[in-house]
């Protein structure tokens, strides 16, 4: 048993990558190019949009909180995964170790709630097209983002606050990363107010999120139905495709670590494999799918690419 004045030195212990000697410097050079083409794809959506007056506009102020968040996701786990690897060192301190934690459902949850704004911004701009412009006003804008992010800070920081009272039983950690429930398993006592409380905050997200998304896309598909203009169903399927692509990856992405850590029977190695799922395949799938399937940010990913071209003969 670990005294709660000891845990800012106190040192954890991952599960081993069990990685043969002639794997490391391969491992390493995968990870470390995984990482920066991560951050390529997402910097490259944040400065096209930052940088491109026409996008200045809600659904793309609300797009540039995603990349922003994938990028920070990515970064929560890399730096420490790398330094292992190269180091065959799994140790960590205990308040690195509850950071990443911390940072790791800070940035899940983010992206459940910028996703459900998206959505909703979505629903106003093809269901009530003449009201777009007074809804979704620069100060409503504000508040949106604003909202959603304390929301979120808000609820992570209850999470996680309520582990600190409870005294810590091992440094054995099972997993590669350093989640709630990842954490939980170190306490002695305590795990059931823990659960009880990470679960509500799991249906909040949750059943936030898919109410709203299916309130929403029930009545877009209404709206494209009775609408008679083909450009116009077109452009709003094409929009809200490349939406709901995301949306049903981070749900998917989300739901296989939720029950690898819930129930017992599913193997160690594909928990372990699903705990480090969040922090790859969104960040580096999301920019691809809105780069490649959002016609305007293409487009100015493409001109801007084109220009430097010609720039540099």
């Amino acid at each position: 048993m670990y005294p709660n004045e000891s845990l800012f030195s106190l040192v954890l212990t991952f599960h081993s990558l069990e990685l043969p000697e002639t794997s490391i410097y391969p491992a390493f050079i995968f990870g470390l190019t995984t990482y920066l083409f991560i951050l390529l794809c997402n910097l490259t959506i944040i400065n096209t949009i930052c940088m491109n007056r026409n996008l200045h506009k809600p659904m793309y102020i609300l797009l540039l909180n995603l990349p922003i968040n994938d990028a920070m996701n990515a970064t929560s786990l890399f730096p420490q995964l790398l330094y292992s690897i190269w180091s065959q060192d799994r140790s960590i301190s205990y308040p690195a170790c509850f950071l990443q934690g911390f940072l790791a459902h800070l940035n899940g949850g983010a992206s459940y709630l910028i996703l459900t704004a998206m959505a909703y911004d979505r629903y106003i701009a093809i269901c009530c097209p003449l009201r777009y412009g007074a809804i979704m006003t620069t100060n409503n804008l504000v508040k949106i983002i604003t909202g959603m992010w304390l929301l979120n800070f808000f609820l992570i920081t209850v999470v996680f606050t309520i582990l600190l009272p409870y005294r810590i039983c091992q440094t054995h950690m099972t997993d590669l990363v350093c989640y709630k429930t990842a954490l939980m398993k170190l306490l002695c006592d305590g795990t059931e107010v823990n659960n009880i409380v990470g679960l509500s905050c799991i249906i909040f997200y949750h059943g936030l999120s898919l109410s709203v998304v299916a309130f929403t896309y029930i009545h877009i598909l209404i709206t494209c139905v009775t609408n008679k203009q083909s450009d116009a169903k077109i452009k709003a399927l094409q929009t809200c495709g490349t939406h709901l692509v995301v949306f049903l990856l981070l749900e998917l992405n989300t739901l296989f670590p939720l029950i690898s850590h819930r129930f017992e029977f599913v193997p160690a190695f594909l928990r372990r494999v699903f705990s480090i799922s969040n922090f790859i395949f969104p960040p580096l799938v999301n920019p691809l799918v809105y780069g490649f399937k959002t016609k305007e940010i293409r487009q100015k990913i493409f001109t801007c690419f084109k220009n430097k071209k010609i720039s540099s003969f």
